[in-house]
């Protein structure tokens, strides 16, 4: 702490100065001379009574704290000195500390783990290795977090998938890089430490020497101003001398603070230098006074705070005491605004505690948004992936939603891991679910390739097809299965199948050149029969009709999707009926016999005509018994009333059509 103000001086020990008359100064001087050197603790406790001179001659070197009014006053001033006083304290084994650039202090809890090693690299490699400590702590334990939480959703992965904890092992590249840059970093911290305690040593033997010259100034018989000028040297070699063990930087700092005011008592005998140094001491006092007031106005109070520790640094260790009349009031106003910026630090840090709560408050909503969208129940890949997404961006959110108070913060992640490992959890269960379906679905299709693979070599076009066409279609109602088999799988499949229609399709091509040259045949018959006249002769007549129908049939087939010209042929053959003055049941079935002309030798086409007639015959019995069943509800009116007549209408035209129907499956049953 910068040096408590009180008259008698602490000593090495934590003893008191005990102030003497000046009769007593040159035995005082003589028991300095007589004091063992090597223990410097010892030689301040020895020196408790040392020369001094009257109060109206000398002023005491030694500047008092000014007495304040109220307690509460007085601890506040001493709450900011001690605070200085404790930085500063830190800071005396490591005096480049004060002179190092700041280096920014990162948001690393928003950072991924890559750009964690990537930032810990860059300080390693491009800074002072002892400046960046609290930079490497605060990237090591976000980064220990971070893996740790990969680590355990990993773990529940491998679980999920049937895997056996004893059995799981996973390491991360990313790890591997920063267990090698924290081993660097380690490397260069151990070799400046090493370093820096043997400079720290040697620093101290130097200050003890200093203070052993110090000692020795007052009983040199010279020239005042010679003496004068060595303790000038001594000064600045002090300040020269570099840094040392921060344990034994009070007890040598205030052996030498003694042994300094002893010179400054001594220098009585020489007034006028004295007054010399007490006025240069007071023009480098008030200069740091006005920097310090400067610095209240600043308003970065990190870098305000940082000054004001170097200002009392220079205060207490390079800059003497002044004349006493000036002491109070300098003091007085160093003291103020010391105060005045430790008041605006604190309040710095309240507003920044209000802002990590505001971040905590944040954070919670995260948490709670997380578990909303883990207890969803959705029960397909497609809603699984939106979540999923819905879930990474809430996590980016919570590392970027900023710092919150030390002690939640523990607290916080913990409940913002677990939110995050329920999802995973539920996530898992269906995948797991859905990777037994999947399996399913693979033996499924599977058996589907056997099949395919069996019948693409098949000739039997006619049966073969529409098993084919089946499979494909099954093919399609499966479902997914696992990536790693769909591709090969589906390769097999289509190259089955394209195997079996490349040459259904060839065959089908060589036919279908046939059919489509007896269609433009028949296209053409057409337009020639609108040219053919009846005799008149119906027995005649009847015989061409039937020859042109002879032709029409010698054409051939024609592709199936122009089966429309058969249907323009019929009402062409209907009009020539009609003129002979044939009956329906005649014409249609002299038509029907282009019909089964076109089916014989066809097994399985007469199949399926048989099956038509016989449901049509079925259908117009049962339209013949509605009708007759609705005549009963009339079987007390007129057979002139014009509803029974119209079902008697019906009745007789069904029944006709049904002999038609039957004329036609006895003709088909003689093929």
């Amino acid at each position: 702490m910068l040096e408590e103000k009180n008259d008698n001086l602490p000593l090495a020990d934590g003893s008191e100065e005990v102030p003497v008359d000046e009769s007593k100064a040159d035995k005082a001087s003589e028991d300095t001379t007589e004091t063992p050197a090597k223990e410097l603790s010892e030689t301040a406790s020895d020196q408790s009574v040392k020369a001094t001179t009257p109060s109206d001659e000398v002023e005491d070197a030694e500047e008092k704290e000014p007495v304040t009014t109220g307690e509460k006053t007085k601890e506040e001033h001493e709450d900011a000195l001690n605070e200085i006083d404790d930085s500063v304290a830190e800071d005396a084994e490591d005096e480049e500390k004060s002179r190092r650039h700041e280096i920014p202090m990162l948001d690393y809890h928003s950072m991924t783990m890559e750009a964690l090693v990537d930032e810990f690299a860059k300080l390693v490699r491009n800074e002072k290795i002892q400046a960046i400590k609290q930079h490497v702590d605060g990237i090591r334990n976000e980064f220990n977090q971070k893996y740790s939480e990969l680590i355990e959703q990993k773990k529940e992965e491998f679980l999920s998938e049937g895997g056996q904890d004893i059995d799981f092992r996973y390491n991360a590249p990313v790890k591997s890089r920063f267990n090698a840059v924290y081993s660097e970093y380690k490397e260069k911290r151990n070799a400046h430490y090493q370093q820096l305690e043997k400079d720290l040593k040697t620093n101290l033997q130097r200050r003890i020497e200093i203070i052993e010259e110090l000692k020795g100034l007052i009983n040199v018989e010279e020239n005042i101003n010679t003496t004068y000028k060595h303790f000038k040297e001594l000064q600045e070699a002090w300040r020269n001398a570099g840094p040392i063990p921060k344990m034994q930087y009070n007890n040598i700092w205030r052996t030498y603070h003694h042994h300094v005011e002893r010179f400054y008592d001594f220098l009585h005998l020489n007034r006028d230098l004295r007054d010399l140094d007490f006025k240069h001491n007071l023009e480098e006092k008030m200069k740091i006074i006005t920097r310090a007031e400067e610095l209240t106005q600043l308003d970065d109070v990190g870098l305000a705070f940082r000054e004001l520790q170097n200002l009392h640094k220079l205060w207490k260790e390079e800059v003497g005491p002044v004349a006493k009349e000036h002491r109070e009031e300098i003091w007085n106003r160093f003291s103020a605004a010391t105060k005045a910026i430790h008041d605006k630090r604190q309040d710095y840090y309240k507003d920044l505690e209000k802002t990590f709560e505001d971040n905590l408050i944040k954070k919670q909503e995260i948490i709670g948004k997380i578990i909303e969208v883990g207890s969803e129940k959705v029960n397909s890949h497609s809603a699984w992936q939106k979540k999923i997404k819905e879930i990474e961006a809430l996590r980016e959110s919570f590392f970027n939603a900023g710092r919150v108070p030390q002690k939640k913060n523990e607290e916080t992640w913990s409940a913002f891991k677990e939110a995050v490992r329920s999802f995973n959890r539920n996530k898992n269960d269906f995948y797991k679910g859905l990777k037994k379906e999947q399996q399913n679905n693979l033996n499924k299709k599977m058996e589907l390739v056997k099949l395919a693979e069996s019948l693409k070599d098949s000739e039997d076009w006619e049966s073969t097809t529409p098993i084919m066409k089946k499979i494909q279609s099954d093919w399609k109602s499966i479902g997914h299965v696992p990536r790693k088999y769909s591709d090969k799988i589906w390769n097999e499949f289509k190259s089955a199948c394209n195997h079996y229609f490349d040459r259904f399709h060839a065959t089908r091509n060589e036919a279908n050149k046939e059919e489509n040259e007896a269609f433009e045949k028949k296209k053409e018959f057409l337009d020639n029969l609108k040219s053919f006249e009846l005799t008149g002769d119906r027995d005649t007549d009847l015989a061409a009709i039937k020859q042109k129908i002879a032709e029409w049939k010698a054409i051939g087939r024609v592709p199936f999707n122009k089966r429309n010209v058969e249907g323009k042929f019929n009402k062409v053959l209907d009009a020539l009926f009609g003129k002979l003055n044939m009956s329906k049941k005649e014409a249609e079935l002299m038509k029907y016999g282009n019909r089964l002309d076109g089916l014989e030798g066809d097994d399985i086409g007469i199949q399926k005509e048989r099956t038509f007639i016989l449901r049509k015959i079925d259908e117009i019995k049962s339209e013949i018994n509605q009708l007759e069943n609705n005549l009963q509800f009339f079987k007390h009116a007129d057979d002139s009333n014009p509803i029974v007549k119209d079902v008697h209408k019906n009745i007789k035209r069904h029944k006709d059509a049904l002999d038609v129907w039957k004329a036609k499956l006895k003709r088909l049953k003689s093929l």
